[in-house]
């Protein structure tokens, strides 16, 4: 199988040009190419396909096997490969995701793709879509309890296309995050599981997170959580509409238009390397 390795801000994926190769079981092909040690390393398996509904088509698989509904970080990465590597000369694009359709502008330098700003639509809060159990399933989750591992946590719920929990804390770097983030994950009140992002504000401009993805752990970037967090902030009123998020691999740009409900994404996204890998250990 042939393939390319990118990552926005260190959230990096395998992605295969299914315009041309085939993928059996990607599930398990996932989970074997996303192995740090014994597989290529990566976040997951994006595969690039054809659509009916758009331009392309972005199918995302976690580093578990698990599929994901939509990647912030893997779409621009996406739109990157299909200029960069010649599927389409144009600048504004349509992707087809598990979360809907997306549509990108690219950025364009030296004729390689340096920026992509993302439409990731509107975002769900209603509890019983995003999903979160709640007593009334109608409400909106803003600033209500969770108790995790003995500990009450304030939570805001946002889905992106996929499940967010947004968590404040007034430490993001002293966090333990591999002992509280699977259990947030695993949590009963989170059906479908949840990315967890856990957030410092640092002034009305400015948040840093952490971001505890179900299916792979945590992660240095989640486009989709940089979204929530940036909601989630100004639905607190803890922020303006537009918020410099700040993760482990860099920053993000995130704006909510509130008139036109429409959460608005912008950064960069990088290639690794080009290889090929055998599958035939594939389980």
């Amino acid at each position: 199988m042939k393939f390319t390795k990118m990552h926005g801000l260190g959230n990096d994926y395998v992605y295969v040009n299914c315009l041309k190769e085939s993928v059996d079981n990607p599930s398990a092909v996932a989970r074997y190419v996303s192995d740090r040690h014994f597989g290529i390393g990566s976040d997951g398996l994006i595969l690039i396909n054809p659509s009916e509904k758009a331009d392309f088509e972005m199918e995302m698989y976690n580093a578990d096997g698990s599929r994901g509904e939509m990647c912030g970080n893997g779409i621009r990465c996406v739109a990157k490969y299909v200029y960069d590597y010649g599927l389409t000369d144009k600048t504004c694009i349509s992707v087809e995701t598990l979360g809907g359709i997306k549509y990108l502008d690219l950025t364009v330098k030296d004729g390689r793709v340096e920026l992509v700003k993302v439409d990731m639509g509107s975002p769900e809060l209603v509890a019983g879509k995003i999903p979160i159990v709640m007593e009334d399933c109608s409400a909106y989750v803003v600033d209500a309890p969770i108790a995790v591992d003995k500990t009450e946590y304030r939570m805001t719920g946002v889905s992106m296309g996929n499940p967010h929990a947004v968590i404040y804390v007034d430490d993001v770097e002293e966090l333990e995050l591999e002992k509280i983030g699977p259990k947030f994950e695993n949590h009963e009140r989170f059906p479908r599981r949840i990315n967890t992002e856990f957030v410092q504000v640092l002034d009305r401009r400015t948040v840093k997170m952490r971001v505890w993805e179900r299916g792979s752990g945590e992660t240095f970037a989640c486009g989709t959580g940089a979204c929530a967090v940036a909601v989630a902030c100004i639905l607190n009123g803890l922020t303006d509409d537009q918020v410099t998020v700040k993760l482990l691999g860099g920053d993000l740009q995130i704006e909510w238009d509130r008139k036109a409900d429409r959460v608005y994404m912008t950064g960069p996204a990088a290639v690794v390397f080009d290889g090929e890998i055998d599958l035939q250990n594939v389980r």
